[in-house]
């Protein structure tokens, strides 16, 4: 049976809006992108799809999550993604901040080290006719054939920013990050603008571990 978005899905996103407004998200544009994109439909467990629009994480399984919405409507503020900029995304998961980057205007590559991950998340965003450049390899190595970047957003907890991903940043260029372990992270932005590059800290989240690709993985 095909799964809808209707007029009870659509309240609900009207009402986590409200929420994040609260919470302090101000970009109209993030805002209108949650609105928009029905997050139900990246929970492929329907024991949790009615509470799809509660501001928390959910499994979405190979150990990973689906981030909470206040969680993507931070990176996706502090990213600030203009039409047409080129986004690598570092972390595909069920697709649901690819899908948030598409609204906003942004030419996406993603890349998913879990390969049942990326091939369902392939499939669900084509079939929801949003348009991503995926991919299945190591979040760590970037992608340097479609470098450099203008922004650079990554989804899962990194010990420390990756050099690679650094060198794949833009100038002028803007990259999110969580950094640190199992325990917590710190939002991370570096910002490049010729010779200034700025990090800046912004609060406490919580992400799964960032892992590196293996064999046959």
């Amino acid at each position: 049976m095909t799964r809808m978005d209707d007029f009870r899905h659509q309240g609900l996103r009207r009402q986590l809006v409200e929420l994040l407004k609260k919470r302090g998200i101000a970009s109209e544009r993030v805002l209108a992108a949650i609105g928009k994109v029905p997050r139900h439909l990246f929970i492929d467990d329907t024991a949790f799809e009615r509470f799809a629009y509660v501001d928390q994480a959910f499994p979405i399984g190979c150990g990973q999550t689906i981030s909470q919405p206040f969680t993507v409507a931070v990176q996706s503020e502090l990213l600030a993604v203009k039409p047409g900029e080129k986004v690598l995304e570092i972390g595909t998961g069920c697709g649901y901040q690819t899908a948030i980057l598409c609204e906003l205007g942004a030419k996406v590559f993603s890349i998913e080290r879990h390969r049942p991950l990326y091939l369902a998340t392939k499939a669900r965003l084509a079939s929801m006719g949003y348009r991503a450049n995926l991919a299945h390899g190591d979040g760590y190595q970037g992608s340097p054939v479609h470098a450099p970047f203008n922004k650079i957003i990554v989804t899962c907890g990194a010990p420390e920013v990756p050099q690679a991903l650094l060198d794949q940043l833009g100038d002028p260029g803007m990259l999110v990050i969580p950094v640190g372990g199992e325990g917590g992270q710190a939002m991370i932005s570096i910002s490049k603008n010729g010779d200034s590059v700025e990090r800046r800290e912004h609060g406490a989240f919580s992400f799964v571990p960032m892992v590196e690709k293996k064999v046959g993985g």
